[in-house]
């Protein structure tokens, strides 16, 4: 009976010593579990490099976005290797804030400035390395990795700048061209006159990287400091040619404007409708027409005439409407109200008047970029003739074309009227090249078509 009773003792320990083992076995599974997903999270930061070119000169912008959205950011490394040669670009670590969650950053964005020929790198392809790690346990503790890579090529030589023309007379308003060759295809190049850069276009088909570019200056320019062509290639090296042209003054006119009451009473309606801003009195309303309105109207203006046609559309000299001038380019406005002075402004176009609501003819073949009504030049339209070169006819009492169309020379765009800040019934034409408004004389005058533009593409193209 005393064996059978140790026997019974023993079996009932046993399956408690059973139970005990499954449950702490039971425990520690869940337990590494736990801490598996926990310390060994498997999921891999995510990494990219940002908008970075793929020719480099001298010196290059690499910028770089990683994201990991478990336990965060431990490392990230730039290399770059070219042959034998392998060097670190940059290196940044995140300390360990902790052991469970989010341990370090769920975003690292990152951009230097790289200098191959400090890192003893030539030219040729340079392969560059992103590589991102995590605070995750996996890979024996150093965490998931990402790696990324792309190829840029070291370009060091900038292209080669032939000047075959350059301006040798310019005015205030006046407009010159440049003509050029680049020796690579693959470049942004231009003009640039005092600060001011227009794009180069092609010359023609039969004239590979051989380009002109259109410039006018300002009607208050007060001479010519800077005349450049430049060329950068896709690697960002610049090769540049100057010239000089030689700069002309020009008298202005200089007009007195006497503003009434019948006509600030006429036209301030008209502004109201536009401009339900406009406070004050009738002369401050007119004003802040003739200086706000017309500051914002210019500047949409300019605008406009950003993006030019690549192709020239224009043949011959431009057509000018028949009609009495009534004001001139870039005539100095002085205006009185009751005899006193209250304004100055500056006329950027010509005035040309004729029998009331006369069609209006586009000056050249071109296309329309501009058809509405815009505050002080009233119903107005914009043709793009093509690399840089716009004309612009205002004070519309109707307009007949519409944005996308294609004018030929010659084809009736309108009707003249007294629209926008018109005292009576006429047309305001200018000429604008690459948005800078340019005397309009000169675009009628085929002498001087001949001479600036026709001549100078023929004699170039040996």
């Amino acid at each position: 009976m005393k064996t059978r009773r140790l026997k019974k003792k023993t079996s009932g320990s046993g399956k408690i010593g059973k139970f005990i083992l499954i449950f702490f076995s039971v425990v520690l599974l869940v337990a590494g579990t736990t801490a598996f997903f926990l310390f060994f999270e498997g999921e891999k930061p995510l990494a990219s490099f940002k908008d970075n070119p793929n020719y480099i000169g001298k010196q290059a912008k690499i910028g770089y976005t990683v994201t990991d959205g478990k336990s965060g950011i431990r490392k990230v490394t730039l290399t770059a290797v070219q042959g034998e040669t392998t060097k670190q670009l940059s290196l940044k670590e995140n300390p360990r804030t902790g052991y469970l969650g989010r341990i370090g950053p769920a975003e690292e964005k990152g951009e230097i400035t790289f200098e191959p020929q400090k890192f003893g790198f030539k030219e040729g392809k340079i392969q560059v390395t992103l590589e991102a790690r995590d605070f995750s346990f996996r890979g024996l503790l150093a965490g998931n990795g990402t790696t990324v890579t792309r190829d840029i090529t070291l370009d060091l030589k900038p292209p080669v700048v032939q000047l075959l023309h350059g301006e040798r007379y310019i005015s205030p308003g006046g407009t010159g061209i440049a003509i050029y060759r680049v020796s690579e295809p693959d470049c942004s190049h231009g003009v640039t006159i005092n600060g001011r850069t227009n794009p180069g276009y092609p010359v023609g088909a039969d004239r590979p990287n051989t380009y002109i570019a259109y410039f006018a200056l300002p009607y208050d320019t007060e001479g010519v400091a800077e005349a450049k062509v430049s060329a950068t290639d896709r690697a960002g090296n610049t090769a540049i040619m100057g010239f000089t042209p030689v700069f002309q003054k020009i008298a202005r006119q200089h007009d007195r404007i006497n503003i009434g009451d019948g006509f600030l009473n006429a036209k301030i309606p008209e502004f109201e409708q536009h401009y339900p801003e406009m406070q004050g009195t009738p002369v401050e309303k007119y004003l802040y027409i003739n200086n706000a309105i017309r500051d914002a109207n210019n500047k949409i203006i300019s605008e406009a005439c950003v993006k030019a046609t690549p192709e020239r559309l224009w043949k011959g000299k431009f057509l000018r409407m028949l009609g009495s001038p009534k004001a001139g380019f870039a005539d100095h406005r002085t205006y009185y109200y009751q005899d006193k002075e209250i304004d100055k402004q500056v006329h950027l176009g010509v005035d040309i008047a004729s029998t009331e609501r006369i069609g209006v003819q586009a000056a050249n073949t071109g296309k329309v970029v501009f058809a509405d009504y815009l505050g002080i030049y009233g119903n107005m339209v914009i043709l793009d003739h093509g690399q840089g070169v716009f004309s612009l006819y205002s004070h519309l009492s109707q307009i007949n074309v519409a944005v996308g169309d294609t004018l030929e020379k010659g084809k009736i765009l309108g009707l003249t009227g007294t629209s926008g800040m018109a005292g009576g019934d006429h047309l305001h034409f200018s000429m604008l090249i690459n948005g800078v408004f340019s005397m309009p004389k000169e675009w009628w005058d085929e002498h001087w078509l001949d001479v600036t533009i026709e001549s100078p593409l023929s004699e170039t193209k040996g």
